[in-house]
Parts: structure tokens; sequence; C-alpha cells
């Protein structure tokens, strides 16, 4: 029996721990491996996290909360739609947000602890925008999968949604928003409807949105991308909000660096087949302010949950729609 979409699964019940061991030990077993060792768990407010040590190396089990559920579909229709782009699943069970995945080797992170190059990013980004482009058509197949829709024609109604959820704006709490800045954001509404209905203007389609492409969650070796927990269907150019916010965290680089132009540019020229490069770069500014309001959307999912260690994380929510007002890196 799986959890509802309101009840999360209990992963400290040793019923369901036998249960994820055993479909684990499974599938496994049918690729040829067994497990070898003990497991070592890392526990979210929005998944647990098991590495599985076996006889070829390690492996992961990941399980989802009901607000990221859909990661475990949607990161098998991925490994379908644009095979070598991310990890392939050695098993899915998409009803119950469980996935089994090969290890991937270091991250970009640690590569570039190594090698402090952002000249590394540059393929990344290319590969990542074909995966983009390669779901141009799929996207009702990714919303039957349970992928949020952040398209730009929803996001006005999906934030006037967040600011009526007091309780995660944390209205007044030292960690949420202050009376002031909640009717500042009431106040933003149409102005953000008018810039989200100029984004949808320019016709790029929407596709899969990872929302959080750091170099946390992508390997080094092959630029595969992992962890799509946090992803919508959306305009592809919110990604550049996290993206340019890690390179630019990583070196040390002010606002309107040209390494974060650069960046930009070799990740826009996906799209300039048939764009005019001009409109490419209007459409990504304003598709970073948009994807503010995506972080919000996907930290509240993240968190939808009852779990004691939310409070840790509660901030997030009100604090993406806060940073409306803050200027972006370019």
């Amino acid at each position: 029996m799986t959890a509802s979409p309101t009840q999360p699964a209990n992963w400290s019940n040793q019923r369901w721990q036998d249960l994820a061991h055993a479909w684990v030990a499974d599938h496994l077993g049918r690729a040829g491996r067994r497990i070898t060792g003990p497991v070592q768990a890392r526990l979210r407010p929005w998944s647990l996290v098991w590495r599985l040590p076996t006889d070829a190396g390690p492996y992961w089990f990941k399980a989802n909360n009901a607000g990221t559920r859909f990661e475990a579909g949607l990161l098998g229709a991925l490994a379908r739609i644009s095979p070598g782009r991310v990890p392939e699943p050695v098993a899915v069970d998409a009803e119950r947000g469980w996935t089994l995945l090969p290890d991937g080797g270091e991250t970009l992170r640690e590569a570039l602890a190594r090698d402090r190059d952002p000249a590394a990013w540059e393929p990344v980004l290319t590969g990542y925008a074909a995966l983009q482009r390669a779901t141009v058509p799929r996207a009702g197949e990714l919303l039957a999968l349970g992928v949020p829709d952040h398209r730009p024609e929803a996001m006005p109604g999906l934030l006037a949604g967040l600011l009526d959820d007091r309780d995660a704006m944390r209205v007044g709490a030292p960690d949420g928003l202050t009376p002031q800045t909640h009717e500042r954001l009431r106040a933003f509404l149409p102005e953000f409807e008018a810039r989200c209905r100029r984004l949808a203007s320019f016709g790029v389609p929407a596709v899969v949105q990872h929302d959080d492409l750091h170099d946390g969650n992508i390997f080094a070796a092959d630029h595969r991308v992992f962890d799509w927990g946090d992803a919508s269907l959306a305009h592809p150019f919110g990604t550049l909000l996290v993206t340019l916010n890690s390179v630019a965290g990583t070196f040390e680089l002010p606002a309107g660096d040209p390494v974060l132009a650069r960046l930009r540019d070799a990740y826009l020229d996906a799209w300039a087949d048939r764009y005019d490069r001009a409109d490419l770069r209007e459409a990504a500014a304003l598709a970073v302010t948009v994807a503010k309001v995506s972080r919000s959307l996907s930290w509240r999912r993240a968190l939808s949950t009852p779990d004691p260690a939310r409070a840790e994380y509660a901030e997030a929510v009100p604090g993406w729609l806060a940073e409306l007002f803050e200027p972006d890196m370019l």
C-alpha cells in the first residue's frame, strides 16, 4: 500500500523499510548485483536516500515525499526522451516515488574544487539545453506524470495563491515575510502578470525546467543532470536563476560579470536558430524573475508533508518571493 498524496510514507516504519529493501534487492538481483554492506541513509523532509554498497560499486535508492513524488516517473521519462542526459534508472516505481540508480561518480562541484574554471559549465549548459528541447513535444506527457505546471500563463495565479497561503509566507514571523513585503508583493501582482505575458509573447515553448541546476546536481564525467524533485514544465530560461547564482557563488563573481554573460549566451545558443538574440536575452531576464516564484512553489511542495525538520527550511518559501525585489546577476 502506498501513501496518499496528502499522507507521507512513514520512512522509519519497519514494514515500509522491509518493502523498500526487498524492492531494491530484487531489482539489483535482476541486474546481477547484490548488496555487500550496511546501507547509509540521508533523510530530508522531501526524500529519503540510501547509499547501497554492492559488488559492483555503490547504487542509490531514493524515495520522494508526496510533494516531489513525480520525480521518479519524470526521471524514467527523461532517460527515454533524451538518452545520455540524465542517469538511467535501474528501476522506477512512479506510484510510490521510488528510484534505483547506479553511482554517477564525482559531481561538477567536486571537480571545480580542483580545477576552478567556470568554462566547465559551457558544455553542461549546451547538453542541458538539448535535453530541454527534446521535451518540447512531450508537454502533455510530463504533465500527466505529475510534473507541476509553471508555464508563464499559470504563474500569476500561482503567485496569488502563494500570497494567500499565510502559513507558508510566515507573515510577521522572524523567518517570514514582513507585513510590508507581503503587501508590496500583492501590489506587484499586476506587474508580474504583465511580465509573464511578455515572456510568453516570445513564443519559446515550455519544456522541463530543472529549477535547481547547480554544480552539486551534475555529474562531472558525462554532464548528466540528476535530482529532479524541483522540476516543472516551464519557460526553459528560468534555469538561469539558480545556475548563474551558483556560478557567481563558486567563483566569487559580482553581478554583471562578463563570465556570467558568456555562460548565459552559451546556454541561449541552443535557441538562436529560431529566435533573435536580443529577444532571447530579454526573455532570459524575464524568465529569471518568474523562476523566483517557481523556487518558492517548489520549496512549498517539498515541505508539504508533516515532518519535524520542516522548520529548518521553511524560510525558503517566503525568502524566494522576497527575491523578486532584489537585483539579478545579469
